[in-house]
């Protein structure tokens, strides 16, 4: 997440062009997140980069919120996630996705979720943006997360999975 505007459509009277104030700079900072399809739960944490080490961070943390349940992590191929660096907590199980398919990780579609309210948006600093997100995942329901992410091919891998 950034202070770069994301746009998006609008609805405008036949003939209007919409316009939005747009800013280009380049502080940023990352969420990190993992959710539970069948309990609609999740997990986020802010981080200043994708990189490996915040990435150890996350899984460490991740581990501990946890307890004793195990989780299978899907995750994509970036290069953060596939470090010989990167240490995998006993309780959390790496589930690598296809390269060039985010449609088949459930994370995405929250992010999806989270980034709508931001489109056409100018945040004047880094701490505004991260309000309002704050106040995006505080509204944010265990039923919302299980409604965006409990796609049939989903559930019944974790079925499939959970049986051995």
């Amino acid at each position: 997440m950034g202070l770069k505007t994301l746009t998006g459509k609008v609805i405008t009277a036949s003939g209007v062009k919409p316009t939005v104030e747009v800013k280009w700079p380049r502080e940023n900072f990352w969420i990190y997140g993992a959710i539970e399809p069948l309990t609609g739960d999740h997990f986020l944490y802010e981080y200043p980069k994708l990189n490996g080490e915040c990435f150890q961070q996350f899984l460490d943390w991740l581990s501990q919120q946890l307890g004793g349940d195990y989780a299978i992590l899907q995750v994509d191929q970036a290069p953060a996630h596939t470090s010989s660096a990167i240490r995998w907590p006993e309780n959390i199980i790496p589930l690598f996705q296809p390269p060039s398919a985010p449609e088949l990780n459930p994370i995405e579609r929250l992010w999806q979720l989270l980034k709508k309210p931001l489109k056409n948006q100018l945040f004047s600093s880094l701490q505004n943006l991260r309000d309002r997100i704050q106040e995006i995942f505080n509204q944010l329901t265990l039923e919302q997360v299980i409604s965006i992410s409990s796609y049939n091919f989903i559930l019944e891998a974790l079925f499939y999975a959970a049986s051995y």
